[in-house]
Formats: C-alpha cells, sequence, structure tokens
C-alpha cells in the first residue's frame, strides 16, 4: 500500500475517533430522562413480590425526580411581541348634535337642529356666530342676539332637552348684497357654555338669476377664421407682387432686344452678334432709416413683453400669505370663520374664537405664568381625519398670528384643563373620526389674534383661518 493511503486512512480514523468522543458526553445526561420515562410500566412485578420490596419501589421515583430536577434545562426564549403602540384617539359619542341647514329665501335664513340622544334631560346654551357687518330680523326659540368680538354678533339659546329630543331654531337675517355668501356656524355647549358638545356650519348664498343666453358670433366674425383671411390676404398679395415683378422685367428684356437687335437698314440678321458686356447693376438695398425702425420695434416689443410678463408675476404673489414653515404636502388653504378648510391629512373647520380681558390669564394645571397682561384666547375647532390610517398631530404647530407677523403656539395646560384633564394631542386620531374641542392660545396685548394656522404635520402646508 503506498504511503500517502495509508496517510489518509489513518487520519480518517483518528478524525472519526474525536467524533465519537466528542458524542460521548451527551449520552449520560440523556439517560435519567430515558430510565425515568419507562418507570411506571416497571412496577408491574410490586404486587408479586414480598413485603420487604414495596419499600424499594417507593424510594425509586424520588430518585427519578431528584434526577429529574437537577438536570438542567435551557431557558425559554421570551415570547415575540410587537412593540407598544399608541391606540388611536376616537372621541366618544356626544349626548347633544347640531345640524344647521339653510332655507332657499332672498334673504339670508338658517334652520337649526338640535338633538339629545341620551336617556336624560340635559340643558345646554346654543350659540351661532353670524356673518360681521350681518343684522338678525327674526330669531325663534326664545334666543337673543348679543354683539360678539368687532363687529360679529352672535345669537344664543339657552335650552333644556328633554331625553331623545329634537328642538328646531331659526334665524333671519337681513338681506345683503346679492352674491355674497354667509355663513353662521352654530354650536351646542353645556350648560355654563364652557365645553362644546357638537358643532356645525352652513353656508347661504342667493338663488343665482339664470343667465342670459348668449348666442354664438357669425363664423366669419370670430378671431381665428379673421387671423386665418389676414393671411391668405397677405399670402395672395406677395404672389401677385412677385408676378407682377416677374412680367415687367420680361417686357423689359424684349424692349432692349428690340431696341439694339436691328441692323443699320432697320432689318435683323442671322449671324450672331459678337457678345457685349452687360451694365452690373446694383443690388436694391432698403434704406437704412427702415432698418433702424424695424431693429427699434423689434426691441420695443421685447422689451415691452418682458416687463409685462414680470410685473404680472410680481402682482400675483400674495404679501399678506404667512410662511409655512417648509410645507411639501399639499396646498395652503386660506379662508373664514365656519368654512371647513382641508388639507393633507386633516379637515379643519374654526366654529368660534373668544378672548378674555387682558390680565385675566392665570396658572392652568401647573403650567408656567403667564404675563402680566396676558389673557387667553379660545377656539373651538372642529378635526377630522380624511385619510385612511390614524394620524398624530402636535400642539407646537397650532398657531395664533397676532398684528405685526407674531405668533404663539397652543398652550397645552391650558388646553388640558378645557378639555377635563384630557390630552388631545398624546394619541393620534382614528380613520375617519371626528371631533370638536377647544384649542387654547395665551397672548399678550390687547390685540386679538388676525389669523390661526392649523396643520397636521411639519410637512403639511396646512389651513389659515382669518380672524373677524
Amino acid at each position: 500500500m503506498p504511503a500517502s493511503t495509508r496517510h489518509h486512512r489513518a487520519l480518517a480514523v483518528f478524525v472519526h475517533c474525536l467524533g465519537i468522543l466528542a458524542a460521548v458526553p451527551a449520552l449520560p445526561a440523556a439517560a435519567p430522562e430515558a430510565a425515568a420515562t419507562p418507570r411506571p410500566p416497571a412496577a408491574t412485578p410490586q404486587s408479586t413480590a414480598a413485603t420487604p420490596q414495596p419499600t424499594a419501589t417507593v424510594t425509586r421515583p424520588p430518585v427519578a425526580m431528584a434526577a429529574r430536577v437537577t438536570e438542567p434545562t435551557p431557558p425559554s426564549a421570551p415570547p415575540a411581541m410587537a412593540p407598544p403602540s399608541r391606540a388611536p384617539a376616537s372621541a366618544p359619542p356626544q349626548p347633544v348634535t347640531v345640524a344647521v341647514a339653510t332655507e332657499s329665501s332672498p334673504a339670508p335664513r338658517y334652520r337649526i337642529q338640535v338633538r339629545n340622544v341620551s336617556n336624560s334631560t340635559l340643558d345646554t346654551t346654543v350659540r351661532q356666530e353670524l356673518p360681521p357687518g350681518s343684522t338678525t330680523t327674526a330669531i325663534s326659540g326664545g334666543g337673543w342676539s348679543t354683539p360678539a368680538n368687532g363687529s360679529a354678533t352672535e345669537v344664543t339659546w339657552r335650552l333644556r332637552l328633554p331625553a331623545h329630543s329634537t328642538t328646531t331654531l331659526g334665524t333671519a337675517l337681513a338681506a345683503t348684497a346679492p352674491g355674497q355668501p354667509l355663513t353662521a356656524p352654530t354650536c351646542a355647549f353645556t350648560s355654563d357654555g364652557s365645553r362644546p358638545y357638537d358643532c356645525a356650519t352652513a353656508t347661504w348664498q342667493a338663488a343665482v338669476a339664470p343667465a342670459a343666453e348668449v348666442t354664438e358670433a357669425p363664423g366669419w366674425r370670430r378671431y381665428p377664421v379673421l387671423l386665418a383671411g389676414l393671411a391668405i390676404l397677405l399670402l395672395i398679395s406677395a404672389a401677385l407682387v412677385w408676378v407682377w415683378r416677374r412680367r415687367r422685367g420680361r417686357r423689359v428684356t424684349a424692349a432692349a432686344l428690340a431696341t439694339d437687335g436691328g441692323a443699320e437698314d432697320g432689318r435683323g440678321t442671322i449671324y450672331p452678334r459678337p457678345a457685349a458686356p452687360s451694365p452690373v447693376r446694383r443690388r436694391r438695398t432698403p434704406p437704412v432709416w427702415m432698418l433702424v425702425g424695424a431693429a427699434v420695434v423689434v426691441l420695443a416689443g421685447v422689451v415691452g413683453t418682458a416687463g409685462w410678463t414680470a410685473t404680472r408675476q410680481v402682482a400675483a404673489i400674495d404679501t399678506q400669505k404667512q410662511p409655512t414653515s417648509g410645507a411639501w404636502m399639499g396646498t395652503g388653504v386660506t379662508g373664514s370663520l365656519g368654512v371647513p378648510l382641508r388639507e393633507s391629512a386633516f379637515e379643519f373647520t374654526v366654529y368660534r374664537m373668544t378672548c378674555g380681558a387682558p390680565g385675566s390669564a392665570g396658572k392652568a394645571d401647573g403650567g408656567g405664568p403667564a404675563p402680566a397682561k396676558g389673557r387667553r384666547c379660545e377656539a373651538t375647532v372642529g378635526v377630522r381625519n380624511v385619510t385612511g390610517d390614524h394620524q398624530p398631530w402636535h400642539s407646537e404647530l397650532q398657531r395664533a398670528y397676532l398684528p405685526g407677523g407674531r405668533w404663539v403656539s397652543t398652550d397645552e395646560s391650558a388646553t388640558r384643563s378645557a378639555n377635563l384633564g384630557r390630552d388631545v394631542f398624546a394619541d393620534p386620531m382614528a380613520a375617519g373620526t371626528r371631533m370638536v374641542l377647544p384649542l387654547v392660545f395665551t397672548i399678550d396685548g390687547r390685540d386679538p389674534p388676525q389669523q390661526l394656522e392649523l396643520r397636521s404635520g411639519v410637512f403639511s402646508a396646512g389651513v389659515r383661518v382669518q380672524m373677524p
């Protein structure tokens, strides 16, 4: 046998032996378990043995149990659990609901339905915000109108709603300018008027008179037809001028040949004449003043078109628009009080805005002290998640803009206090849900906020609501 073959076989035997030695220590560990499992069938000879035999059978199970207890068992793997996530927030059902509709009438009229869906009698306060400058002509249901912030007017009812009942209210306003829409949001509050149950809004628009039928102009009076006719006329004129010049050149050539072609006796000859050099004719060029004038007209047209385009683009810039902090999703929307405004994830509706007296802001729920002349402004806002997934939103992104461009974010402690200790920003909103809640802003000075900016995220364009 060759030496190389003997070496290979010896090496294979050595490796095989190492594998056997590595597997031997694992065999005794399994022996107690294997011996412990068949113990119960081995107890059959116990009945035929003598009296000393039970003592042996009694002592054996503890030994087996001891072997089983002393055998170390590997720790079990922890259960696979997903990290806990915040459950989406859904507003609890409110006992009072509000619905507002307009009537088809020459003057603005609103019909309000307040419904108690609970099993008990409730006292509620209903407030309707009227557009600035409008006056009421009729109020049903025992309501009264009071001046609100600025030039706006507020209609108030105090109602006692029986269980599962519906109360219908109505307001009528004085006639306004034709074509001007009027929005009147309405909210139902608790008996003290501090917390909203539900809000709704409606926009009245005057009936549009049927427009007079506009007859189409005849074909020959339309601009495309006129331009096409003008172009054809110019082409025909240019063709006629070309034909006339060509014929005129032929006549001049024929006359020249007739004048120089005769012999001395007035008759022609069949012999060719020696070629005579023709005089060099100077090519006609347009005068300088015409070239300069055309260049000036073209330059003036280019400069005028560029200036007109730049003026239109500059005039289209909205200088009153507030910055959106790098909004990358959607387009910013601006509206007034009571108008639903939609952005990328939420639909916001601001129903009401009230501010306390200067210096009335105090410490709320452990928050920091307010400015010396500070006051709190509370906005009643409706938020609807228009996406198919739960969406978070943050208090720092809800802002109130003051005169001069200054702004303040939501006062979290005061907002939590106005919502009875509930943090409305803690949990995301569930898909398709709607909440009506108060947002509180702490401001300084006498001037109320001029604009509210609400958004769902940092990269959302958000909406802006102009305050009356």
